[in-house]
């Protein structure tokens, strides 16, 4: 395990952890967007979508608080904010999806896989710089 100047250490398991949730998340987001063609066209029920969607929350969830947990051993902590603000947008997210319109769901989708790949993309680079090789 490596030192920060906090004195605080992030281990490797929680590095691993969080690449591993992270990119989850990003598998669950583009999911997402396959199963999101043919609900528009009409040719899929929602209910796959639907399934997506809390697998996305339960995931993006995960995420957040492992990127918690790897702040509080000396990394960054933007990371975790980002990660808070993606898990927070699945839930503004599914109720666009649900309730409002599909103008708005769309582009709320791109800033949200933007800030789940940002979140995997640094614990992959930035990430190895806080925790033991």
């Amino acid at each position: 395990m490596s030192h920060t100047a906090t004195g605080r250490a992030t281990t490797p398991a929680l590095l691993t952890a969080l690449r591993v949730v992270a990119t989850l998340t990003v598998l669950a987001l583009l999911w997402q967007f396959v199963t999101a063609g043919p609900l528009v066209e009409g040719s899929q029920s929602a209910d796959t979508h639907a399934t997506g969607a809390i697998v996305l929350h339960v995931l993006s969830g995960l995420t957040m608080i492992v990127a918690v947990l790897v702040w509080r051993g000396g990394a960054p902590l933007w990371p975790a904010v980002l990660a808070l603000v993606v898990f927070a947008l699945t839930f503004v997210q599914a109720y666009l999806g649900s309730n409002g319109p599909i103008s708005a769901h769309v582009p709320g989708a791109m800033v949200l896989t933007v800030g789940a790949v940002v979140v995997a993309a640094w614990s992959f680079t930035g990430g190895s710089a806080h925790a033991r090789r």
